[in-house]
């Protein structure tokens, strides 16, 4: 891995910190594709069973940021901390998810997801993210949509959020997603 000079990567990371509260105001985070090289991976474990590997600039912008960000409009993941790896070109930021409605800011601490989240990035230079894997607890994210629905909060919320709760229980395959150990490129 190569190094790159701090002030660049501080740079980048501003710009990416920008660009996500942007996507979070407009609901669109396919925006964020523009900071990913075009042979880019992109992964994230959901669970005991399967995990989600996008290939490429393409499929980093139509499934990780446009199929897995469906209903989640108004929803934020405002970063809490970033840690910064000069010599190594890496970048991890945690970062906190925070159920909301389109157009509402989050008022009800209830709706954070508990635990640690974050993405681990591997910076290409240029601008862009070569690899990035995201981290979170999937049993916390699971227990707040079950509460939604147990709670009858969802209704308030996009129906694109009841069509992923829906693709997730139907049993049908998903683009990206893989049984363990079986995505193109290797989660880790």
């Amino acid at each position: 891995m190569a190094g790159f000079p701090r002030a660049e990567l501080e740079e980048v990371v501003e710009r990416w910190l920008q660009a996500n509260r942007d996507a979070e105001q407009s609901g669109d985070w396919t925006v964020l594709a523009d900071f990913y090289t075009s042979d880019a991976t992109y992964g994230w474990n959901i669970g005991p069973k399967e995990d989600v590997m996008c290939v490429g600039i393409d499929e980093i912008r139509d499934i990780a940021l446009g199929q897995e960000m469906e209903g989640l409009q108004g929803w934020r993941y405002p970063y809490q901390r970033v840690v910064i790896d000069d010599k190594q070109g890496e970048v991890v930021g945690f970062w906190k998810q925070i159920a909301g409605q389109p157009g509402e800011p989050p008022s009800d601490p209830e709706l954070a997801v508990y635990g640690i989240g974050g993405s681990w990035f591997r910076y290409a230079g240029g601008g862009k993210w070569n690899w990035q894997r995201d981290f979170f607890d999937f049993g916390h994210v699971s227990a707040l949509y079950v509460e939604l629905l147990k709670t009858n909060k969802l209704p308030g919320f996009s129906q694109g959020m009841q069509k992923r709760i829906e693709r997730s229980l139907g049993g049908d395959k998903v683009p990206g997603y893989y049984p363990l150990g079986q995505a193109p490129v290797q989660l880790w």
